[in-house]
């Protein structure tokens, strides 16, 4: 909860102002590099929730999100702070690429060191700053090059409050996740702030409708955390919620023939693809090990032996899992309620 000296780096952010910031980074080579941010709080007192985008440097769809965000007129009734983190590694995204310059991740390098690699230095700048000092965390995400992920929001499902605002986002699934060490999740759960992982789209590539489900979702968060004034809603649907997934290999080399696509129910020893030998005619069955829904999906037709082609997260009643996804993907990926994305181009 906020109080009226709310500070990020040496800058006081007075109640009801919006205040852009550059924290100053590493210097790369002695180049001068900041993390910029923009805080907008409320005029009264309530969460401080921060939104993070491209934490990995090739993972571009959250940067879309949070730019819509700002725009938002509704944001104006805001109870509480939202800080933006757009562009957490500020050196990846300028290089294309997921890692930092010392092919760290930055994702494993949290809560950081001040004396460490620039990796740790950066998680400790961006922990400090701003993880610390927050009650909850929206964390953007894609599947990593040449994989693409179904609209997903991850989290702790044993734990209530980030269930309730994991329903309440709006994704068509929602996976529970096990905490990996040194990652933003884990070491914030362990200070006590939880987080939300919200993963939709392909590195390096816009996908509108995982931006608006994004857009959508967080302000849902928002007014489901009483940030926002909340609005009632007729025939909505809760998401497909999964205590497990499995990443599905090829168990061949070839090329991939795929049956199934991204968000398609399949049930258990259903083919879901064929591995075809290019210069011969043999052709390997690839099967579904149970019931479920494809989350995730390679893009790349060439695989070797052992590569990960289709990430299933388990659901045993698929009645209820084909009413979803027909409603999400009718509904509530084309719907908005918002002006101001109704009226701006569509990314195509």
């Amino acid at each position: 909860m906020q109080n009226d000296n709310f500070v990020i780096g040496d800058v006081v952010i007075p109640k009801g102002k919006e205040v852009k910031i550059n924290l100053e980074l590493p210097k790369l080579y002695n180049t001068p590099t900041n993390l910029p941010i923009r805080v907008i709080r409320g005029k009264k007192d309530g969460p401080i929730v921060f939104i993070s985008a491209a934490i990995h440097g090739d993972e571009l769809n959250g940067i879309e999100i949070i730019r819509r965000l700002r725009k938002l007129n509704i944001l104006k009734k805001l109870q509480g702070t939202i800080i933006f983190a757009p562009i957490v590694n500020v050196y990846g995204v300028m290089t294309l690429s997921r890692y930092l310059p010392d092919r760290r991740d930055l994702n494993r390098s949290f809560p950081g060191s001040i004396k460490g690699s620039i990796a740790s230095r950066i998680a400790k700048i961006f922990f400090d700053e701003i993880v610390s000092k927050c009650d909850l965390g929206i964390d953007l995400h894609t599947g990593s090059i040449h994989k693409s992920n179904l609209p997903q929001v991850r989290t702790n499902l044993n734990n209530e409050y980030t269930l309730k605002l994991a329903h309440a986002f709006g994704a068509p699934v929602v996976l529970h996740s096990e905490l990996r060490d040194g990652s933003l999740r884990a070491e914030a759960q362990e200070m006590g702030t939880p987080i939300l992982l919200y993963e939709a789209g392909e590195a390096l590539r816009f996908d509108e409708n995982c931006i608006r489900v994004g857009v959508k979702g967080i302000i849902n968060v928002l007014r489901e955390n009483k940030m926002l004034p909340k609005v009632i809603r007729k025939n909505t649907k809760k998401p497909i919620t999964s205590k497990s997934s499995r990443w599905i290999r090829a168990n061949e080399s070839g090329m991939v023939r795929t049956i199934k696509a991204l968000g398609e129910i399949v049930k258990e020893n259903e083919i879901i693809a064929y591995i075809d030998e290019p210069l011969d005619d043999n052709s390997f069955e690839i099967l579904s090990p149970f019931d479920g829904i494809i989350i995730g999906k390679s893009q790349i037709p060439l695989v070797q032996e052992g590569d990960a082609i289709f990430h299933i997260a388990k659901f045993s009643n698929l009645d209820i899992a084909e009413d979803k996804m027909e409603y999400f993907n009718e509904d509530v990926i084309k719907q908005s309620e918002f002006y101001e994305l109704n009226t701006e181009e569509i990314i195509e």
